[in-house]
Protein backbone atom coordinates (compact mmCIF):
# COMPACT_ATOMS: atom_id res chain seq x y z
CA UNK A 1 0.00 0.00 0.00
CA UNK A 2 2.83 2.42 0.78
CA UNK A 3 4.48 1.81 -2.59
CA UNK A 4 1.27 2.67 -4.43
CA UNK A 5 0.94 5.91 -2.42
CA UNK A 6 4.50 6.97 -3.29
CA UNK A 7 3.94 6.17 -6.96
CA UNK A 8 0.81 8.35 -6.96
CA UNK A 9 2.59 11.20 -5.18
CA UNK A 10 5.57 11.08 -7.58
CA UNK A 11 3.23 10.86 -10.59
CA UNK A 12 1.29 13.91 -9.39
CA UNK A 13 4.51 15.86 -8.83
CA UNK A 14 5.75 14.89 -12.30
CA UNK A 15 2.47 16.01 -13.86
CA UNK A 16 2.64 19.38 -12.06
CA UNK A 17 6.27 19.93 -13.13
CA UNK A 18 5.47 19.00 -16.71
CA UNK A 19 2.50 21.38 -16.76
CA UNK A 20 4.55 24.24 -15.32
CA UNK A 21 7.41 23.70 -17.75
CA UNK A 22 5.04 23.74 -20.73
CA UNK A 23 3.49 26.98 -19.42
CA UNK A 24 6.79 28.71 -18.61
CA UNK A 25 8.69 27.61 -21.73
CA UNK A 26 6.00 28.29 -24.32
CA UNK A 27 6.98 30.73 -27.07
CA UNK A 28 6.13 34.33 -26.35
CA UNK A 29 4.03 36.37 -28.76
CA UNK A 30 5.53 39.05 -30.92
CA UNK A 31 6.04 42.43 -29.32
CA UNK A 32 3.86 45.37 -30.33
CA UNK A 33 6.29 48.16 -29.44
CA UNK A 34 10.03 48.69 -29.09
CA UNK A 35 11.80 51.28 -26.98
CA UNK A 36 15.05 52.66 -28.38
CA UNK A 37 17.58 54.13 -25.97
CA UNK A 38 20.83 55.84 -26.83
CA UNK A 39 23.42 56.81 -24.25
CA UNK A 40 20.94 55.61 -21.58
CA UNK A 41 18.17 58.01 -22.68
CA UNK A 42 14.93 56.96 -24.38
CA UNK A 43 15.10 58.29 -27.93
CA UNK A 44 11.93 56.83 -29.37
CA UNK A 45 9.18 54.30 -28.75
CA UNK A 46 8.07 52.75 -32.03
CA UNK A 47 4.97 50.86 -33.03
CA UNK A 48 6.19 47.71 -34.78
CA UNK A 49 3.02 47.56 -36.86
CA UNK A 50 4.06 50.71 -38.77
CA UNK A 51 6.90 50.32 -41.31
CA UNK A 52 9.49 53.07 -40.89
CA UNK A 53 13.18 53.85 -40.99
CA UNK A 54 15.19 56.43 -39.04
CA UNK A 55 18.72 57.19 -37.88
CA UNK A 56 19.82 57.42 -34.26
CA UNK A 57 22.99 59.52 -33.92
CA UNK A 58 25.21 60.02 -30.88
CA UNK A 59 27.17 63.14 -29.93
CA UNK A 60 30.39 61.11 -30.31
CA UNK A 61 29.69 60.53 -34.01
CA UNK A 62 28.09 57.09 -33.81
CA UNK A 63 25.04 56.35 -35.90
CA UNK A 64 22.61 53.49 -36.35
CA UNK A 65 19.92 53.18 -39.01
CA UNK A 66 16.90 51.43 -37.47
CA UNK A 67 14.33 49.82 -39.77
CA UNK A 68 10.86 48.57 -38.83
CA UNK A 69 9.25 46.27 -41.37
CA UNK A 70 6.40 43.75 -41.17
CA UNK A 71 6.25 43.78 -37.37
CA UNK A 72 9.99 43.32 -36.90
CA UNK A 73 12.83 45.73 -36.11
CA UNK A 74 16.53 45.71 -36.97
CA UNK A 75 19.61 47.87 -37.06
CA UNK A 76 20.25 47.83 -40.81
CA UNK A 77 23.31 50.12 -40.87
CA UNK A 78 25.83 51.16 -38.22
CA UNK A 79 29.23 52.81 -38.18
CA UNK A 80 30.50 50.60 -35.34
CA UNK A 81 33.49 48.31 -35.97
CA UNK A 82 31.98 44.93 -35.00
CA UNK A 83 28.60 45.19 -36.84
CA UNK A 84 27.07 42.75 -34.30
CA UNK A 85 23.88 44.82 -34.15
CA UNK A 86 23.50 44.71 -37.95
CA UNK A 87 24.23 40.98 -38.14
CA UNK A 88 21.48 40.31 -35.56
CA UNK A 89 18.89 40.89 -38.29
CA UNK A 90 15.17 41.55 -37.88
CA UNK A 91 13.62 40.59 -34.53
CA UNK A 92 10.06 40.69 -33.23
CA UNK A 93 10.64 40.07 -29.54
CA UNK A 94 12.76 38.24 -27.03
CA UNK A 95 16.30 39.42 -26.38
CA UNK A 96 17.31 43.04 -26.81
CA UNK A 97 19.22 44.37 -29.80
CA UNK A 98 22.38 46.08 -28.56
CA UNK A 99 25.11 48.15 -30.20
CA UNK A 100 27.73 48.54 -27.47
CA UNK A 101 30.12 50.90 -29.31
CA UNK A 102 27.28 53.37 -30.03
CA UNK A 103 25.47 52.64 -26.71
CA UNK A 104 22.18 51.85 -28.49
CA UNK A 105 19.64 49.43 -26.99
CA UNK A 106 16.36 48.29 -28.55
CA UNK A 107 14.08 46.72 -25.94
CA UNK A 108 10.79 45.00 -26.76
CA UNK A 109 7.76 46.12 -24.78
CA UNK A 110 5.29 43.38 -25.74
CA UNK A 111 1.59 44.05 -25.94
CA UNK A 112 1.47 46.32 -22.93
CA UNK A 113 -0.16 49.71 -23.05
CA UNK A 114 2.00 52.78 -23.52
CA UNK A 115 1.16 56.34 -22.59
CA UNK A 116 2.51 57.91 -25.78
CA UNK A 117 4.50 57.13 -28.90
CA UNK A 118 7.23 59.54 -29.96
CA UNK A 119 6.94 60.65 -33.58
Amino acid sequence: MKTRTWILILSAMLAVCLGLSVFLLRPRGAASYAEITSQGNVVKTVDLRIDQQFTVATPQGGSNVVTVREGKIAVTEANCPDQYCVNRGFCSGGAQIVCLPNRLVIRFLGGQEIDAVAG
